[in-house]
């Protein structure tokens, strides 16, 4: 007997907030906006398998025999479900196969562990493809982890598509903002984005040339604690500094 209680509804019901909350098993995941390397590699995924690390993402995948999969993080306090897509091929008879469901997370915070928890059919769980496990002894549960911090971004710097990727890591709640010579210094321009507790970040396309900033709460600058490039004026000021080639 159906009973109507859908995933989405248990999800609003327990306070956390669904992503994009799509019925993963009605039809064929179009990944729009991808980039192609990304795509190709979820493409060439044969079957479900623990996370894949790349530079730029990492790749969750579940078995298509569950009806819906989402994903929650630590960084987020597990208060914001990711939902799975499906990922179905079709070959030169116009015959669909269901390959796998995923996940695709962009690495962009400053992270040396990543906990997280899966919910599959309803229930929260670890990821039954990802063998590290750890527990917590304070909440009495299991959790998955993945530990490889020698790509995610950890400090200001430029990126690949031509863009600056702030970062500034502190105090947690601030209302950061970012001036430099790009700016005029105005601090009211720019405002960074509060990632994951004390973690800050802003992406930035800047043309090429040599700039420099501070970041501001309120009218108080700040040191990019991330970047070790700095100048320092006759009266004591610090600026950091950033070269775009």
């Amino acid at each position: 007997m159906k009973t109507g209680f859908s995933l989405k509804k248990a999800f609003l019901l327990l306070g956390l907030t669904v992503v994009s909350a799509v019925p993963m098993m009605a039809k064929e995941a179009k990944i729009e906006y991808t980039p192609f390397e990304l795509d190709s590699l979820i493409h060439e995924i044969e079957k479900p398998s623990a996370p894949i690390i790349t530079d730029d993402y990492i790749i969750f995948t579940a078995d298509v025999n569950h009806r819906n999969v989402g994903i929650a993080f630590d960084f987020e306090n597990y208060k914001i479900v990711h939902p799975y897509k499906l990922l179905a091929t079709t070959d030169i008879d116009g015959t669909k196969t269901n390959k796998h469901l995923f996940y695709c997370y962009e690495r962009q915070h400053k992270l040396t562990t990543i906990k997280y928890r899966l919910i599959i059919d309803g229930l929260w769980t670890t990821d039954p493809l990802n063998p590290n496990k750890i527990y917590d002894d304070n909440v009495n549960l299991y959790f998955s982890f993945i530990e490889d911090p020698a790509s995610i971004i950890k400090n200001t710097g430029k990126t690949k598509d031509d863009t600056v990727h702030f970062v500034y890591k502190g105090e947690k709640g601030l209302r950061l903002n970012l001036a430099g010579t790009f700016t005029n210094w105005d601090p009211w321009i720019y405002e960074l984005k509060e990632t994951s507790p004390g973690f800050y970040e802003l992406n930035l396309p800047l043309p090429t040339g040599k700039y420099y900033y501070n970041y501001y709460v309120g009218l108080t600058p700040i040191e990019d604690n991330t970047n070790p490039d700095k100048v320092y004026s006759p009266d004591g000021r610090t600026a950091s500094v950033i070269v775009v080639n």
